[in-house]
């Protein structure tokens, strides 16, 4: 059975599979490399903002009561939104940071209602891989289809979205994440090894074609942390854990040129130690002049850039968009998240989380996104989702049954 593919448990509907996939087609973007057929970027807006508004709508159909989790990260979130609106009044950026407010709103509205069904189990982890495995199999189509488009000189050779626009960083994130959700779920023994393979290994196909770092580091590092957190209570993945450190050990010395090489993706030291050019956009915003209210509330949402360049850095961008409350608050989401994850018992759904969290906490020092509808608040969701308490089960009452009247005779019968 492959991974994501067994039934919901009781009480989850299936919709919430799709409402769930229609929140990962918003995410997806609507800029990036070109495709084999050329897609107007009015359209792709079209299909992204449709999808999220189709998803809040199936969303309120299913709880149509608005039934609700308490949660704290969807509370920090809530505010992250009533601080972006504050700015974002101004129209700094212009009317688009309005339109932005009201797809963020849509978006945090359609996970709250999906908070109802957060139980600590892995629905939503099964959703995530299945949803991000149909983007990467699109991404494989493209690859097939036409490898040009596919790995254009534009961008030295890195694998892109051919038939819907995805930059190398989003392939890699998706595949980096897919892979370590499901390695989790194979050492939890929540799906078989040939179903692991067949996700695992043509993710790990696409994620070494893009030349991602950030991917590949979040993917190691999270992995080691989540399969830390279960070494001491599980035998498969102290094994696992084992062998992991044997391989790269190995592939250290013997493939160490061709890693390097792949690293360093043909760049220059001076290019390479500068992150390929972003820090001099992050030394140019944060010498930028700003006054108190955009120090606080930033000038609004906007396309994370700085002067015509992309910031790639979650918390500059905040601090450009949402200011130094949007920082704290967010800085709050991955304490608190954090937090959580320690304090629960060790468990096969926090090992995930921490995945999750620790994934997005390495790849916001080189990608945009913590302060908007984003995937990276989606794999947040799903972390919460996880970390979230069962929900105690409450009894049908007993239907009381009537009583019979008995007649006087029969009454004076049974006493004689």
């Amino acid at each position: 059975m492959r991974p994501g593919a067994e039934p919901c448990p009781a009480g989850t509907p299936k919709i919430v599979g799709i409402v769930w996939g229609l929140l990962v087609l918003n995410t997806l973007g609507s800029a990036g490399a070109k495709t084999i057929i050329p897609l107007p970027r009015s359209l792709i807006q079209l299909v992204t903002m449709g999808a999220l508004v189709a998803a809040f709508a199936l969303a309120l159909a299913l709880n149509v009561r608005l039934r609700i989790r308490p949660s704290a990260f969807l509370f920090l979130l809530t505010l992250l939104l009533v601080s972006s609106v504050i700015s974002s009044a101004h129209l700094e950026s212009g009317v688009g940071a309005l339109f932005r407010c009201a797809r963020l709103a849509l978006f945090v509205g359609t996970v709250w209602l999906l908070s109802r069904w957060w139980d600590g189990g892995l629905t939503f982890v099964r959703h995530h891989i299945r949803m991000y495995f149909a983007v990467l199999g699109s991404v494989a189509a493209g690859l097939v289809v036409s490898p040009g488009a596919a790995l254009p000189d534009l961008y030295g050779g890195r694998l892109v979205g051919a038939l819907w626009p995805l930059t190398p960083p989003q392939i890699g994130q998706y595949a980096a994440v897919i892979i370590g959700l499901t390695v989790l779920l194979v050492l939890g023994r929540r799906t078989d090894r040939a179903s692991a393979a067949f996700v695992i290994v043509p993710s790990l196909v696409l994620l070494a074609l893009t030349h991602t770092r950030t991917a590949t580091l979040g993917l190691f590092i999270g992995l080691a942390l989540a399969i830390g957190s279960l070494v001491l209570t599980s035998a498969a993945a102290r094994r696992f854990f084992t062998w992991a450190v044997l391989c790269a050990a190995v592939a250290a010395v013997v493939l160490g040129s061709v890693l390097e090489a792949w690293f360093l993706r043909g760049q220059s030291q001076e290019n390479f130690s500068s992150l390929t050019g972003r820090a001099k956009v992050w030394d140019a915003l944060l010498a930028a002049p700003r006054t108190t209210s955009e120090q606080m509330f930033g000038v609004g949402l906007g396309d994370k850039s700085f002067g015509g360049l992309p910031i790639d850095n979650s918390w500059l961008a905040v601090y450009n968009e949402q200011g130094l409350i949007g920082v704290a608050l967010v800085a709050a989401v991955i304490i608190v998240l954090g937090g959580v994850a320690l304090l629960r018992p060790t468990s096969l759904p926090r090992a995930c989380a921490i995945f999750l969290i620790s994934y997005c906490a390495i790849a916001s020092y080189t990608e945009a996104g913590l302060g908007d509808a984003s995937p990276y608040l989606l794999h947040l969701a799903v972390a919460a989702s996880l970390l979230a308490a069962p929900a105690a089960a409450t009894p049908d009452p007993t239907p009381e049954v009537p009583r019979r009247r008995v007649p006087r005779w029969a009454q004076r019968s049974e006493v004689t």
